[in-house]
Parts: structure tokens; sequence; C-alpha cells
């Protein structure tokens, strides 16, 4: 018999709450238990980037975080960059320029765009492809999401 055990995590500036195996994903966690369901199921192994969350400033992918270990983090999902019901800079960019095509990998190309803007506010194409370089689509070409973190770049980060 395995023992749940007890886990706290501050998710979008909120604490919250569960019990869970010591080897649950952050990615199950949030999906499974607490119901972050922007953040997407992909390949399950780190290679698509669909789970991708903000950990301390930095992407890592929830597939591959144990939920325990980001205890005491700030965890950022797709859900935390909306201010309500106003989208983030990045969010209505990628809307307005139709940079979302089927939309299942858009989260982690968010979660993405939104930490390189941190980091390089104004970023030049090859590093907004860099930044985006862990994240697959199948649906694009990559241009409108290009094109999409360049305008959110020129709008700045909210």
């Amino acid at each position: 018999m395995t023992t749940t055990v007890p886990i706290t995590l501050t998710i979008n500036g909120a604490l919250h709450q569960a019990f869970v195996q010591p080897w649950h994903t952050l990615l199950h966690v949030l999906r499974d238990v607490l119901h972050f369901t922007g953040t997407k199921r992909g390949c399950n192994q780190g290679i698509c980037g669909a789970c991708s969350v903000i950990v301390d400033g930095e992407v890592v992918r929830g597939c591959l975080s144990i939920a325990a270990n980001c205890q005491g983090r700030t965890i950022t999902t797709i859900e935390g960059l909306a201010n309500g019901n106003t989208l983030s800079n990045v969010q209505q960019a990628f809307l307005e320029l139709g940079a979302v095509q089927c939309g299942y990998c858009m989260p982690g190309m968010i979660i993405a765009a939104t930490a390189l803007l941190k980091r390089t506010p104004k970023p030049t194409e090859e590093e907004i492809r860099e930044g985006l370089s862990g994240n697959l689509c199948r649906c694009s070409g990559y241009v409108k999401v290009v094109r999409a973190v360049q305008v959110a770049s020129e709008r700045g980060t909210s």
C-alpha cells in the first residue's frame, strides 16, 4: 500500500493543497487533481512542450517534474497569465494573429513566449525561435507564432 503525502503548491498566486503519491508529476497534479486543464498532456516524455509551465521564472516540463519537489516554488500555468477576463499581451497577440490552429500546443508555446519576453523583452527572430524550440506544433509552420511573439514584444509584457 502506498501512502499519499500532503503538498501545498503556489499556483498562479494562490495556495493549493493536495494529497499525492510521492511520484506524481506536476502535470498530473495540475490537470487531474487540481483541475488546471489548460496545461496539456502531450507526449508525456518531455519532448513536445505541451505541458510547459513556469516555475520560479523558468519554463519546465510538467510531465518531468515531481509535484512534491515544487513546494515552496512559484508556479504559473496558462490560466495564470490572464488578468481576470483580460488576456496577457502574449495571449492577445496569439489570438489576433491567428497563431492558434488546433490549439493543443498553444498553452506551452504561450508559456515559453511569456518566459522568453520576461528574460529578453525585445528578442530577435532567432531568439524567438530558440525560445520556442522546446515546443512542437504539428499544425503550423511557426510563421504566425513567431510574429505573435514579435507583436507581444512590441506591446510590452503584461
